[in-house]
């Protein structure tokens, strides 16, 4: 096999993980707004039964898909970023806002990797529009990852 071959293989998944993964970023704070509707206003279950089933769907969601999504995602860029090698990272500065964004991202991923934790204990507080807003920063981090990557900038750090 070619070493280029290599790298498109490596970029074709790293670009279907990256999709899994925002599969997760997306769909898990939209199971939290539904998942408030299953409490009364002063925070009492109301709806047992769908209680349980959000715990269940946005456990599964956050440890079987996001994280092992956000894991590949990771270690193929990394892959990607060594075959490209080190002087490369260093002179494309778009690359660095990139990886700036994905750190970013990685915390937004425990975020709402911490509200399940609070749902699964029935600890949240938040409401469903707090969730509701905070679903549309992964949209705002799409937009400018994939235009880095796509235009690639030639910008001064």
């Amino acid at each position: 096999m070619e070493p280029y071959q290599l790298y498109l293989i490596i970029k074709s998944l790293h670009i279907i993980f990256m999709v899994a993964w925002f599969a997760g970023l997306f769909y898990l704070p939209r199971l939290f707004v539904y998942h408030c509707d299953t409490f009364g206003p002063n925070g009492e279950i109301c709806d047992k039964i769908g209680n349980e089933r959000f715990k269940l769907m946005e456990r599964r969601l956050f440890k079987q898909i996001t994280t092992p999504a956000a894991i590949l995602t990771l270690v193929s860029g990394f892959f990607l970023i060594t075959i490209q090698g080190f002087p490369w990272l260093i002179e494309n500065k778009w690359m660095h806002y990139k990886i700036a964004m994905i750190v970013c991202l990685m915390g937004y991923h425990f975020y709402i990797g911490y509200y399940a934790y609070l749902f699964k204990i029935e600890e949240n507080r938040k409401s469903r529009n707090f969730f509701r807003i905070i679903n549309e920063l992964p949209v705002v981090a799409l937009i400018v990852i994939v235009l880095l990557a796509i235009i690639k900038p030639n910008l001064a750090i």
